[in-house]
């Protein structure tokens, strides 16, 4: 007993930030704190290597509990959260038959995505034949000028039920602006329809019939401020137009739903929710509405097909299943996880079995619906968490400055900005400064993509183009560039072989010789390790007996002065020469003719495009 009661930290003072600081910069040697620990985020803000009480002293959302204002901490009292999968209709009896198949594998929500021409009463009757609309979500995705078709139709199909109204709950996903930034077309007109929908469905006061689509940011490369920002800015619009158009605040607020992406950065997109239900609960609140239900944010969230890779597409599953939790852990309402083959072909019953498993896995095994906001007090996460918001809301005024979201839209202003974004992530995939595991970094050296290529997904609803009047956003994903080269080389029908000429200082070329092969793999390359050479002379011999097309020298920088030029002089132009590094030599090297070199300063995918050219791959 009396162990039990030691305190056992008695013998420690508690060690302040100076301390820390003291140690640390004694552990660098000399070397500079900011460059080397202190991470300089995409969001615009500085991420630092420890955070102590005092980070977060004077947050006063530290001092609420889930579900109380201003809902930074959640909107309900418990972690719960619905599990979504969404159905294509084409066959609406068969769409039915997969709905019902599905809600008895774990699934509590249903997306129905339905062409406009078909949206009638007896398609919606047959639809829904033998699903409890008490017992299940129940959303809707049709052309957006058949929404208010589609309103009317399902209130007198639930009223037909005889079931409970008030327990009917889901959304319509009406959302003119989406239109506009994916297709570049104008929708300002339909914008005025969000009011009648609305009073079409108010005797179904669980369904939300207007729809801030953030995800299509996400899924266009937005970085996490810009989706957060542009999604309060987007929901705001909504706002002001219904409340413009005669709606009480209140009514108009609980019309709006939220649907978010999530990318793979994982603690920054636990932050991300919990600002953004913060940010719209004071947004909300700026409206005076009569009841606090009205400041509580609707979140669903769709895991990212932003990184979504055709190469080594398991991976996938990695990235979706850390995306899943950083969403539940944060306290959605609803999630559906995208199936890891979505970029390559249309999703099988199989990749669909493992997207619902991955988030029953969360819930039934990892219990993560069982505590609510398990991050809040985390010194990292409540400071990431404030300075998200306060990035977003910085986005979130420029946009009001500009005239509102709408407004923005109509200006390339949201189109532009998220593009750069895309076009400063793809430099950042080709550089690896941004790591998709299997594409740009660690490709498996074997994999060939066999009748795999990338989905298209630009196409208009009505199966025709559009011609845009705006700006559009750019949904090319982060492996696209990577994935064109490597289908490139595995369509030339020629398949070049890298060998590795690996000589003198045993841990460099070791290290030199595994960067070069993973480099190399990125292209579809076949690679040829070895263990190591007694010459040059040995090493070229061997190479050429390989059949190698390209042979890469592979020692210490020290050494390279020794072995790269007679390596060099030794192949004689029988094979392109690459030195793994870039020695201070480098420049003596180039003046004696070699000119490839592969380190972690190239950029990866124009390297490898200059050496597809050379090597006659077209």
């Amino acid at each position: 007993m009396a162990s039990s009661k030691e305190k056992l930290f008695s013998d420690f003072h508690p060690a302040t930030t100076q301390e820390w600081m003291e140690k640390i910069t004694a552990d660098l040697k000399g070397a500079d704190f900011d460059k080397k620990l202190v991470w300089r985020t995409n969001e615009g803000f500085n991420v630092k290597p420890f955070y102590r009480r005092e980070d977060v002293e004077g947050l006063a959302s530290l001092d609420a509990l889930p579900g109380e204002f201003p809902y930074l901490r959640g909107v309900k009292r418990d972690n719960s959260w619905h599990v979504r999968q969404d159905i294509k209709v084409e066959d609406f009896a068969e769409a039915n038959a997969k709905a019902r198949d599905i809600l008895g594998k774990g699934v509590d929500s249903l997306g129905f995505h339905i062409a406009g021409r078909d949206v009638n009463a007896a398609n919606i009757a047959r639809l829904l034949e033998g699903i409890c609309p008490e017992c299940v979500e129940l959303n809707f995705a049709t052309c957006q000028k058949h929404s208010l078709e589609l309103a009317k139709v399902l209130v007198d199909y639930f009223k037909s039920t005889g079931c409970d109204l008030a327990k009917v709950s889901g959304s319509i996903n009406f959302d003119p602006i989406n239109k506009m930034l994916v297709k570049g077309v104008d929708f300002t007109a339909l914008v005025a329809v969000a009011k009648e929908l609305v009073e079409t469905l108010r005797p179904l006061p669980g369904i939300r019939a207007v729809a801030v689509n953030a995800l299509t940011l996400n899924n266009a490369g937005a970085y996490i401020y810009q989706e957060l920002g542009y999604a309060l800015a987007w929901g705001a619009e909504n706002l002001d137009k219904l409340v413009e158009a005669g709606l009480d605040a209140t009514e108009a607020a609980r019309s709006i739903k939220f649907n978010f992406g999530i990318s793979s950065n994982y603690f920054m997109e636990i932050a991300k929710f919990r600002a953004a239900r913060m940010l719209w609960a004071e947004i909300v609140k700026a409206y005076n509405p009569s009841c606090d239900c009205a400041m509580k944010m609707k979140a669903h969230a769709e895991t990212s097909s932003f990184n979504l890779t055709i190469f080594d597409s398991y991976v996938n599953l990695l990235r979706t299943q850390t995306e899943a939790m950083s969403a539940t852990l944060a306290g959605v309402d609803s999630l559906a996880v995208t199936p890891f083959d979505k970029a390559y072909e249309t999703p099988n019953e199989f990749s669909e079995r493992l997207a619902r498993n991955q988030q029953l896995l969360l819930k039934e095994e990892s219990h993560f619906d069982k505590v609510v906001d398990p991050a809040a007090g985390s010194y990292y996460i409540e400071t990431l968490t404030a300075s998200i918001a306060q990035q977003a809301w910085k986005l979130f005024l420029e946009v009001e400055d500009k005239g509102g979201f709408l407004a923005a839209v109509k200006d390339n202003m949201v189109q532009d900005s998220v593009n750069k974004s895309n076009d400063d992530r793809h430099v950042a995939v080709a550089r690896r400064k941004e790591i998709l595991l299997g594409t740009n970094q660690y490709p498996n050296f074997t994999e060939l993509a066999g009748g795999k290529r990338p989905v298209d997904t630009g196409a208009c609803c009505s199966g025709h183009e559009c011609e845009a009047q705006f700006h559009k956003l750019n949904f090319a994903r982060a492996a696209s560039e990577f994935e064109e080269l490597r289908l490139q080389t595995e369509n030339s029908g020629k398949r070049p072989k890298a060998f590795m000429l690996t000589i003198g200082n045993l841990a460099m070329r070791q290290a030199r010789a595994q960067f070069s092969c993973n480099f190399l793999s990125c292209a579809g390359y076949e690679v040829v390790d070895n263990l190591g050479f007694e010459s040059v002379e040995a090493g070229i011999e061997a190479a050429m007996e390989a059949k190698a097309d390209i042979v890469v020298l592979c020692s210490s920088d020290d050494e390279y002065a020794e072995y790269a030029v007679p390596a060099f002089k030794a192949l004689a132009g029988r094979a392109m020469f690459v030195v793994a590094g870039a020695p201070a030599c480098m420049d003596e090297l180039k003046a004696a003719g070699i000119e490839n070199f592969i380190h972690v300063r190239v950029n990866v995918l124009d390297t490898l495009r200059e050496y597809n050219a050379k090597l006659g791959i077209k």
